[in-house]
């Protein structure tokens, strides 16, 4: 039976896999000569039977390597994570700063990398905007639920009457997919370069690498800073602008599919609240699945895997219904 191999020859991950299996069949034709001679037949059937099995081995290979592509461009091994502040001014910002180092600490443990690709800072040295790569395997799939509304509640250090304040930060977790069906067209674009402030040498400074790109049809705008060149800079705030479009586009599907379940864990839903850190109570709170946690002081050193487990839990379960 004849294997038809398109699917193999258009991954670059099989295409050798794939011309070995064609090599293989070749062998094969040139047995049909020998399997003509009596003398020779049972040794010819012997070498097929032997051909066979390299090719069964080589295309479990192919599936599988396929398979586990499959999975990459569901679950990429690669995001872009952005937390911003929201409601409640320096308190805010601040709690924005918590958050990202919440995450940059989990992705430690995990042995993930981390890098900062863009920060806007608050007076007091919180973060009014901060944006990192994250690359590690598994990044996505147990980040992708974090994307949302984080509520903190509690005394700030400069409140004098020890009142209780709340403010807000939003947690963006973007997948970074190697295949996309997402084109941006030049005039759909807007591109503005400036220079780059904070660390980074003199020349960060005195040359005009910092890009900021806005995609008129949809009003979404990204920076990239980190980078030591403008073109680096380019490239990877497109990187994240497709990103971000992909996204949003999810993000509408599942808010359409949404009213039909009964909650909105993995629609991705930006402007929802999912979840309070209360300080005074030591309590933190995911909304979405009604469950809380007595270990404040831990979780925002990046002890968060329980609530990720009991999110995706959930989820899952959601999901079977």
């Amino acid at each position: 039976m004849s294997i038809d191999l398109t699917k193999y020859k258009e991954s670059p991950k099989t295409q050798f896999h794939a011309s070995e299996y064609e090599r293989l069949e070749e062998q094969k034709a040139e047995l049909s000569i020998m399997e003509e001679d009596p003398a020779m037949k049972e040794m010819a059937d012997e070498e097929r039977g032997q051909l066979e099995e390299q090719q069964a081995i080589l295309l479990a290979q192919m599936d599988d390597i396929l398979e586990q592509e499959k999975k990459e461009d569901e679950f990429p091994n690669e995001i872009i994570l952005e937390v911003r502040a929201g409601a409640g001014g320096d308190e805010a910002s601040i709690f924005a700063l918590q958050l990202a180092e919440m995450y940059q600490r989990y992705a430690e443990i995990q042995g993930w990398g981390v890098k900062r690709l863009h920060e806007s800072t608050s007076s007091i040295g919180g973060y009014k905007e901060a944006v990192f790569e994250i690359r590690g395997q598994g990044v996505y799939e147990m980040l992708r639920f974090e994307t949302g509304v984080h509520r903190v509640q509690r005394i700030p250090a400069t409140e004098k009457q020890g009142r209780i304040h709340t403010s807000t930060a939003s947690v963006a977790v973007l997948p970074m997919r190697k295949k996309t069906k997402i084109e941006i067209k030049p005039d759909e674009i807007h591109m503005e370069f400036s220079r780059a402030g904070g660390a980074g040498g003199q020349n960060v400074n005195k040359v005009e690498t910092a890009v900021r790109i806005v995609h008129k049809p949809t009003g979404l705008e990204v920076r990239s800073t980190a980078e030591r060149s403008q073109l680096a800079n380019r490239e990877r705030a497109m990187e994240i602008l497709v990103a971000k479009i992909d996204a949003l586009r999810e993000e509408e599907a599942a808010m359409k599919y949404s009213a039909e379940r009964k909650s909105q864990v993995g629609t991705g839903d930006r402007s929802e609240k999912i979840r309070t850190y209360n300080f005074p109570q030591n309590r933190v709170t995911d909304h979405r699945i009604k469950e809380n946690w007595h270990n404040i002081d831990a979780i925002m050193l990046g002890d968060i895997q329980d609530i990720l487990d009991k999110v995706a839990e959930y989820a899952r379960g959601e999901h079977e219904e």
